[in-house]
């Protein structure tokens, strides 16, 4: 009897928390409220999370450090110097454009939730930033000093820090209160009731405990925390990220005066020497209504390119499984050899058939498999790197929406997405190449091992019984 009120209790409980989640969820549009007067954020608060990781990761990349990495190691890079471009401003240009456009990205989120606040200004946010990018116009003066930028960039990694640890503990009480319904819900029998009762007494306690540190959480995250002031933060330092781009880069006239060119010189990129970059926007009037635009379109690979054949990502798994493959081609069996040629598209296909053309099927010279080992780790030490940058980039890109960590650095101009074609392919023509002699030279140099191996056993076999 007491376990069947234990039960009943319990059960009316379980019901109770339901109704109330279900009846918060509902409360804002049965009370007919205006679409303002909403409070807080709740749940949105891990959108907004998501929006604050990607201003700082953003902002990170612009500091001094990272802006001289940029300019002295990720363009000087070998493989994006043999199959992406030679012209450093092109290059830079690149970057700029990618920047900007994620700072695009950010804004137009960010123009949704700006829409549910109370303050006018913050609701006008999309049009007075579009018009601070066109013209550099800050009625409001929302572009921050580096200082007060840091200031805030601390905020709200705390709130990011903060809301992700209340992802994870509202999912943990998630699971206790199923595992609690489970229990309750589970066929039992005389010698199991006090076993039941107590792990029903046990996962009560815990989501007592669970729900306190929930409503902790709760307290301190973005959660309770109002559109207004959520939105005010994150409006703050999409100004200020877009005027330490244009700082950086060196984009536009009529820098504010709380952002000033405190960059040294070595840190301080211009890729205007490119007149197909954005210093056209310096001189055309109507070219500066459309700052967004004219970057996306610096963005569009070139027909000539992996991106615009949809080739990069698939390029970089081929990549990848060559390198596994010319590490240990001892270990390459046939099946995984077939695999890799079903991955190769007609165009390297006809490309390598041309090479392989006239070759003998021995492949027994341990000079010439020696120079194939060293051509390959030669070749991979350059094109490895912008293919495993593009495996980053895309996984990134795949799950930034439930993304809340620190993102890589890594650049779209770092990866394939910009490499020419025909040089790449024809780097993968020759790994295939080196790849084919040196795995032919490991199995017939295991066979012959073998087969020396066979004729030693039965040499001694022979000289056993000759014994006897």
């Amino acid at each position: 009897m007491a376990l069947e009120t234990l039960l009943v209790k319990v059960k009316t409980a379980l019901s109770h928390s339901f109704d109330t989640v279900k009846s918060s969820t509902i409360a804002p549009t049965s009370r007919k409220e205006s679409k303002h007067e909403k409070s807080n954020v709740d749940v949105l608060a891990f959108e907004i999370a998501g929006l604050m990781s990607k201003l700082l990761h953003l902002w990170q990349s612009l500091s001094d450090k990272n802006i001289i990495r940029v300019r002295n190691e990720s363009i000087s890079l070998e493989g994006v110097r043999k199959i992406v471009s030679n012209d450093e401003s092109f290059l830079l240009g690149l970057a700029c454009a990618e920047m900007t456009e994620n700072i695009r990205h950010v804004a137009k989120s960010l123009s949704r939730l700006s829409k549910r606040c109370k303050d006018s200004s913050l609701r006008s946010f999309e049009e007075d930033f579009n018009r601070f990018a066109n013209s550099g116009h800050d009625p409001h003066c929302w572009v921050l000093s580096p200082k007060e930028m840091e200031a805030k960039s601390r905020r709200m990694d705390r709130y990011v820090t903060v809301t992700a640890t209340l992802y994870k503990e509202m999912e943990e009480l998630s699971t206790l209160q199923s595992s609690l319904r489970k229990t309750v819900d589970q066929s039992d029998n005389i010698q199991s009731l006090s076993i039941k009762e107590q792990k029903i007494i046990d996962l009560q306690q815990k989501i007592f405990w669970q729900r306190q540190e929930v409503k902790y959480l709760k307290e301190r995250s973005l959660w309770n925390r109002s559109f207004d002031t959520v939105v005010s933060i994150l409006v703050r330092s999409s100004f200020t990220v877009l005027a330490r781009i244009k700082l950086v880069f060196g984009l536009g006239h009529g820098y504010p005066a709380s952002l000033p060119r405190s960059l040294s010189a070595s840190a301080t990129v211009h890729p205007t020497e490119n007149p197909n970059f954005v210093s056209k926007l310096d001189e055309k009037k109507d070219l500066l209504n459309e700052f967004f635009e004219s970057n996306s379109k610096i963005l569009k690979p070139p027909a000539s390119t992996l991106g615009a054949a949809a080739l990069a990502l698939h390029y970089a798994n081929l990549i990848i499984v060559m390198e596994k493959m010319i590490k240990q081609p001892q270990l390459v069996g046939v099946d995984a050899r077939d695999d890799l040629y079903a991955m190769l598209p007609s165009s390297i296909r006809s490309s390598l058939r041309a090479r392989l053309k006239g070759v003998g099927f021995s492949a027994s010279d341990p000079a010439l498999a020696g120079e194939w080992r060293t051509a390959l780790v030669r070749i991979l030490g350059w094109l490895s790197p912008l293919a495993h940058n593009m495996i980053k980039w895309q996984s990134e890109r795949s799950f930034e929406q439930q993304n809340l960590v620190p993102k890589t650095n890594v650049l779209l101009l770092q990866t394939l997405f910009f490499a020419n074609k025909e040089k790449t392919e024809a780097a993968i023509t020759e790994l295939l190449v080196g790849l084919n002699y040196i795995w032919r030279f490991e199995r017939e140099m295991t066979a012959k091992a073998l087969f020396e191996c066979s004729n030693f056993n039965n040499g001694l076999s022979n000289l056993q019984s000759s014994a006897t």
